[in-house]
């Protein structure tokens, strides 16, 4: 029997799932205790400002099994937005069932749909070989750029 997945938009009421969603991968990914107010916060604004971005969930019945955020760069190289594919979390009962796949397809589709998108990129912890083999397999490749940043 095949799962019925269903992937939307999240809405607010989805917030405290993504919260954890999000702290989980942190500390699955990077050994990081993100602190519960401000990944609160964060996801809260983003919910609340869609120019920002915005948040797909994959749901099973009544079960939100994993989501994904996407952010908007702007590319004036391209005249077009990219679209960055951030804190992907599949809840572990539900990895290697097609879960990312179909959020996946559910994005390329709206970029697709809404026009002026120019692609996607998406930073992957070094380590993170699993994750990596997934994107290479929807037809993603690693960049040739290199990633550097500054806290402030």
């Amino acid at each position: 029997m095949t799962e019925e997945i269903l992937v939307r938009t999240a809405r607010l009421e989805d917030a405290p799932a993504l919260v954890r969603f999000n702290r989980a991968m942190a500390l699955e990914t990077e050994q990081k205790d993100l602190p519960l107010e401000i990944v609160t916060a964060g996801v809260d604004r983003l919910l609340r400002n869609p120019q920002l971005g915005y948040y797909v969930v994959a749901e099973v019945g009544t079960e939100i099994a994993g989501s994904l955020m996407i952010t908007f760069e702007w590319s004036d190289w391209r005249n077009a937005l990219y679209w960055w594919i951030q804190s992907v979390y599949i809840r572990p009962e539900f990895r290697q069932r097609g879960f990312y796949r179909r959020l996946y397809r559910h994005v390329k589709e709206r970029a697709q749909g809404e026009g002026g998108v120019c692609g996607f990129r998406l930073y992957v912890e070094k380590e993170n070989t699993a994750a990596q083999k997934v994107y290479e397999t929807l037809g993603m490749s690693q960049s040739h750029y290199l990633m550097y940043e500054e806290s402030l």
